[in-house]
């Protein structure tokens, strides 16, 4: 299973995230969120085979976020729109983003991962 990690190495939940990852000897592709952010097309892709809900992919605690006044905007705006602005700046993901071939996690949720990815382990 190909897997793409989407981070921030300053954030200290991608450091977690990442931790538990080499910990669990799961290999990934690491890949910097504002370096090379997700495309509209990608995040439209991940969307779709995932079913992830869109609004999960915006990262509410950022300050960006904040001075934008998304919590406010986004109920206005079309998912087009929506996902032009995610792709315009990595900072705006919520992260970490793992990508796998059926699935999405938006943020380290430890449970969810190790039933995931540690299924076949015991």
């Amino acid at each position: 299973m190909q897997i793409l990690f989407i981070e921030y190495p300053k954030c200290s939940t991608c450091q977690k995230a990442k931790k538990w990852l080499d910990e669990n000897k799961i290999s990934y592709i690491d890949r910097h969120i504002v370096e090379d952010n997700p495309t509209k097309s990608e995040l439209s892709e991940w969307i779709e085979k995932s079913q992830i809900e869109l609004k999960k992919l915006f990262n509410t605690s950022g300050m960006i976020y904040r001075q934008m006044q998304l919590k406010d905007k986004l109920p206005e705006m079309s998912v087009d729109e929506q996902l032009e602005l995610l792709a315009s700046d990595g900072m705006l993901v919520k992260r970490p983003l793992i990508v796998g071939e059926d699935f999405v996690f938006a943020g380290f949720r430890e449970k969810q991962w190790a039933e995931k990815f540690l299924q076949n382990v015991q």
